[in-house]
């Protein structure tokens, strides 16, 4: 088979079909990723963001300084980080430092945080938003596997968190921290199970925290997005968009988020506004983990409403049972147009399943 048929139907289709799927529902969720809060709000406040070269990290960074704070951005690769300080500069009018560190390395962390007390002291916002995954079957992992997404989610995380912390203990000055997980760090996933894991784990490293050094004046909080609307993540997990179509299908609002919509909430959580909010979790992700959750919820999709009340009649008026919908109540009966009551049961009329104009 040529090489350029190949590359034509696998390699180059993703980068073709990636976020270009919606459902018809998403034209009532239209995306509005302008910066909701008040200008100004974070002027002469220092935020540090890990993982704040691309995705969703560069989203946070952008609105918070477009809101006035000076940011500092880390991760490994500073040319990238370079890169994006200066076009957010550009945007925004405001500097953003690029500082390189691998959250995986303690010494790293210490060196990357003295650096940025160096130029601007300490933080008033901390962001651990690196994070690594890939897709494996759980029986094909390797320790080694195992160990590099831990190090860098959950060990790297506890890194700039403790190193930041009790510097922020020693100074007697607050801090609001954010850590952006993922919905599987509560629900589990399969396939992915050394980010699940670390991210479970990271969560609760957060509400611990919230509990024990809020009398220090530092707040802890955790979002956790669905399926985002960046090339970095979903490039990893589904390289040729194959599975974008069934990803949104599962997503109330018929569409991937954005990084701006996220950008926001963090926004927000990080701000003043949000000064009595410490170890929440909160879940952005446009219905979809709750529209796998609900057990019935698939019948939307095998079943019209036509099919849905002649199955609920027949079963009522043939089999003399309890349709499987209703299994909650003793016995159930269909209406048939006189006064009578079912003492046994629950009088109810097809027409009242559903409201009708």
């Amino acid at each position: 088979m040529p090489i350029t048929y190949l590359h034509r139907q696998f390699i180059s289709c993703g980068p073709k079909v990636l976020f270009q799927s919606n459902l018809p529902q998403a034209r009532f969720f239209p995306p509005n990723e302008g910066v909701m809060l008040p200008p100004g709000l974070f002027k002469n406040k220092v935020a540090f963001i890990t993982g704040g070269g691309t995705g969703l990290g560069k989203g946070m960074t952008t609105t918070l300084s477009t809101l006035g704070a000076k940011c500092f951005i880390a991760s490994r690769k500073l040319d990238v980080l370079k890169q994006t300080a200066k076009e957010i500069s550009n945007q925004t009018g405001n500097e953003v430092y690029a500082v390189q560190c691998d959250v995986r390395d303690p010494s790293s962390v210490k060196a990357c945080v003295d650096e940025l007390i160096n130029v601007a002291g300490l933080p008033d916002v901390v962001i651990n938003n690196a994070a690594g995954n890939f897709i494996s079957p759980s029986e094909k992992l390797s320790a080694n596997a195992l160990k590099t997404i831990t190090d860098i989610v959950l060990n790297g995380t506890a890194y700039v968190t403790l190193e930041v912390g009790k510097r922020l203990i020693k100074a007697e000055k607050g801090a609001a921290f954010l850590v952006i997980t993922t919905t599987y760090a509560k629900s589990g996933s399969g396939y992915v199970i050394p980010s699940a894991s670390a991210k479970a784990g990271v969560e609760a490293l957060c509400k611990s925290l919230a509990a024990e050094w809020g009398r220090y004046g530092m707040r802890f909080n955790i979002i956790q997005p669905g399926p985002i609307k960046t090339k970095g993540a979903l490039s990893r997990l589904d390289p040729m968009g194959t599975f974008e179509k069934s990803l949104i299908s599962r997503i109330p609002t018929g569409r991937l988020g954005t990084p701006g919509e996220i950008a926001n909430l963090a926004a927000y959580l990080c701000s003043d506004y949000a000064s009595w909010v410490s170890g929440a979790v909160i879940r952005m992700d446009g219905g979809e983990y709750i529209s796998i959750a609900g057990q019935l919820n698939y019948l939307q999709k095998v079943m019209t409403q036509f099919e849905m009340t002649t199955l609920i009649v027949y079963c009522f008026l043939f089999l003399n049972v309890v349709c499987p919908f209703c299994a909650g109540h003793k016995r159930a009966v269909v209406y048939d147009g006189s006064d009578d009551q079912e003492d046994q049961g629950i009088l109810i009329s097809a027409t009242d399943i559903w409201m009708t104009e």
